[in-house]
C-alpha cells in the first residue's frame, strides 16, 4: 500500500487538494493521509459548496494541524511523498526556511530530509522578489514547485476539467499516474 500525504492550505485553491483526496480515496492501493489548516477550512467556506467534515471524509486518516507528534512527522513513517494543494507563501517561506511550527511544514520537512517528493502548488500570483526567493530555496530544499497552470492542449470544456487534469499532473510527480489525466499525444493534423 503506497502511502500518501495530502496538505490543504489557505491560499485560493482548495479545490486542488480537495481533487487530489478525491481522485484517491476509491484507490485500493493508495492511502491518504490529510492535514488541513485552519486556513483552509476559512478558504473552503468561500470556494467550495461543502463543509470540513466532507473534506475530511475523502482521507483515510486526518492529522490535527498542530499535531507536531503525528505519525508524518517522522522519517521512520514511510510515504510516497507529499503533495501541498494549493500553497500558501507562508508554508512555502515555512518550508524554504525548516520552520516546523505545525505539522504541514513538519511533514514537507521530513519529507525532504527522507528524499521523498514534495510537491508545492503555490497559489499567489504575481510574485516579488521574496517569493521567487522562497521558490529557489525550497527547490534547493529538494521541493517541486508547480504552479497551478492549466494546461490547454486539453482543450477543457469547464473549471472542473482544468482542475482534474492539474491535481492529475501533480500526483504524476508523487508516482501516481490517473486515468482521468489527458496525455499529449501527437496527432495528425500537423501542418506541412
Amino acid at each position: 500500500m503506497k502511502r500518501v500525504i495530502i496538505a490543504i492550505t489557505g491560499a485560493s485553491g482548495v479545490i486542488y487538494g480537495v481533487r487530489a483526496l478525491q481522485l484517491l480515496r476509491d484507490m485500493p492501493d493508495i492511502e491518504t493521509h490529510a492535514v488541513i489548516s485552519p486556513s483552509a477550512l476559512r478558504t473552503a467556506k468561500a470556494e467550495l459548496d461543502i463543509d470540513a467534515d466532507e473534506i475530511r471524509s475523502y482521507a483515510n486518516v486526518v492529522y490535527n494541524y498542530r499535531d507536531i507528534g503525528a505519525a508524518i512527522s517522522s522519517g521512520s513513517f514511510q510515504t510516497e511523498g507529499m503533495l501541498v494543494a494549493p500553497c500558501s507563501i507562508k508554508t512555502l517561506s515555512g518550508i524554504a526556511n525548516c520552520y516546523n511550527d505545525e505539522l504541514i511544514v513538519r511533514a514537507a520537512d521530513v519529507c525532504l530530509k527522507e528524499r521523498r517528493r514534495v510537491v508545492l502548488l503555490l497559489r499567489e500570483t504575481p510574485y516579488h522578489a521574496g517569493h521567487i526567493n522562497l521558490m529557489a530555496q525550497a527547490t534547493q530544499n529538494g521541493a517541486i514547485i508547480m504552479p497551478p497552470v492549466p494546461a490547454f492542449y486539453s482543450r477543457p470544456q469547464s473549471i472542473d476539467e482544468m482542475v482534474t487534469q492539474t491535481t492529475g499532473r501533480a500526483l504524476d510527480l508523487l508516482g501516481i499516474h490517473l486515468p482521468v489525466v489527458k496525455r499529449w499525444t501527437e496527432d495528425d493534423t500537423s501542418t506541412s
